[in-house]
């Protein structure tokens, strides 16, 4: 069986890859920070329809964390086949001027060194050079990489350029080692991390300058994620598929 593990998997994107992985009959691993009965609802949905699951906390942010993370995977699942590097925060909407190295340090920790640390737990286990048998690696950034979030969420959007560098250096890093590395880019999808940036309302408000005139679901960049994770995308690595509604 295949053993997918997903950082952030108790709400929004997270929840939703990690009910359609199981439907494509992964095993998951569902990650959670601090909402364990979030998680214990996806894994109690994933049981319920037969499926192998288990709930598992951590915050990557720290990395004696994602160490237990990975070693409570092995121990749980087994061996990881795929990696979704999913979780990550925001803060409330602010320009430049008004945000505190605190607050800078805080983003780039949670969305740019646990990204980088869970990923180096997973190719030490994919890696043909490590004795694994390949893998992939799915990293989520934001079109905000692109955009640049300004007078919103600059930081935010910084982290995720930075996260959509380390996906192409990584990719051509452990393409020989059996390993593909892609990034999926949502943007204005309806979950709940709208309302931890203090507009609950953001994907409604601005639904009109998208080209699709809507937002984005969760299960909609799901599919995303999990094209790249299959043998269906085994020539894409180092690539990333827009989930925006055309922005």
């Amino acid at each position: 069986m295949k053993i997918i593990l997903i950082t952030g998997a108790s709400r929004g994107i997270g929840a939703a890859t990690a009910l359609l992985a199981a439907e494509a009959g992964y095993a998951v691993a569902v990650n959670y920070c601090s909402n364990a009965a979030a998680a214990a609802q996806v894994v109690e949905k994933i049981r319920a329809a037969g499926g192998t699951a288990a709930a598992i906390q951590a915050d990557i942010s720290r990395e004696e964390e994602v160490m237990k993370l990975f070693s409570e995977t092995d121990r749980l699942l087994g061996r990881l086949t795929v990696l979704v590097n999913n979780a990550g925060i925001l803060e409330h909407q602010m320009r430049l001027e008004n945000m505190t190295a605190a607050r800078l340090n805080r983003i780039f920790a949670a969305n740019i060194t646990g990204q980088f640390i869970c990923a180096r737990e997973a190719v030490k286990r994919m890696s043909t050079k490590h004795g694994g048998s390949g893998g992939a690696i799915i990293n989520i950034s934001s079109v905000a990489a692109k955009t640049g979030s300004p007078n919103e969420y600059l930081d935010y959007a910084a982290s995720k350029g930075a996260i959509d560098t380390f996906t192409i250096g990584l990719s051509k890093e452990v393409a020989e080692e059996g390993i593909r590395v892609n990034g999926v880019r949502p943007g204005f999808i309806a979950t709940d991390i709208h309302a931890a940036g203090g507009e609950p309302g953001r994907v409604e408000r601005l639904k009109s300058s998208i080209p699709l005139k809507r937002g984005g679901s969760a299960a909609e960049v799901a599919e995303a994620v999990l094209w790249l994770a299959s043998d269906k995308a085994g020539y894409s690595t180092g690539t990333f598929i827009d989930v925006s509604g055309g922005r």
